[in-house]
């Protein structure tokens, strides 16, 4: 039986299936390593040799990192939190109650949810200073300075639509203030009151169309250009070096 499964092994390891797989054999020096980094998708986005400054803590503090982490927990606590909430006006505010008083870890999940979306925020800006403060939107990274600035916007849209699926007082009154606000749009006042909120006043069709947003686009969006993102820095070279 064992020399069964050892031709098998053999077999597979001469297969075209195989050699699709793994292009490159096992890496066992510096040339092999780089091929190895640069056919695999997920540590192509790590360079081959990285500048020393750029493993510093104190140069970075790891804030997109922190950013991108923040990213992943709201993800993976709002795909649970979706299983037990209705984005209707007349449940929504039961649901939240019901998760936090009969769903297992329910309170924790949505406390860490709540916590991540503020701490997202905080470390995205935070981000965005060091970047500006070290000069790393100069040129050739003025691109991904931008996909940055609209990484910012997304960050603060999905907190804003995340703000009135509770559908509290809190969370009602703020995001009529917003449907206000817009209201005051130069030209486009009524369009985007009609576009965003479903309606010139806080409805069940604004809470639908927040929580589309919140769950489908603005994350979908934010991925597509985190990506991007993360992209451009390989491609430009890796982190900024000081100046």
């Amino acid at each position: 039986m064992r020399q069964f499964f050892e031709r098998v092994d053999v077999a597979l390891r001469r297969s075209a299936l195989w050699r699709s797989l793994f292009r490159q054999p096992y890496p066992t020096d510096e040339r092999s390593r780089a091929y190895a980094v640069m056919n695999n998708v997920f540590l192509h986005l790590h360079p081959v040799r990285v500048r020393q400054h750029a493993v510093k803590f104190a140069y970075t503090f790891c804030l997109g990192g922190l950013s991108f982490f923040f990213f992943l927990v709201l993800t993976v606590t709002g795909v649970f939190l979706m299983f037990f909430y209705v984005p209707s006006s007349t449940s929504a505010y039961d649901d939240i109650l019901r998760i936090q008083a009969e769903v297992p870890f329910g309170l924790l999940t949505r406390n860490i949810h709540r916590w991540a979306a503020h701490l997202m925020v905080f470390f995205v800006f935070l981000h965005m200073m060091r970047v500006f403060y070290h000069g790393a939107y100069k040129p050739p990274r003025e691109f991904n300075w931008v996909i940055g600035t609209l990484l910012l916007f997304f960050t603060i849209a999905l907190s804003f639509t995340g703000y009135l699926l509770p559908w509290d007082q809190i969370a009602f009154w703020a995001i009529t203030i917003g449907n206000n606000i817009a209201s005051y749009v130069p030209l486009l006042s009524r369009p985007s009151q009609l576009l965003i909120f479903g309606g010139i006043e806080v409805s069940q069709n604004t809470l639908l169309r927040f929580y589309v947003l919140h769950v489908i686009l603005l994350p979908l969006t934010a991925a597509v250009f985190l990506a991007v993102h993360f992209w451009r820095i390989r491609k430009d070279g890796g982190i900024s070096g000081p100046l």
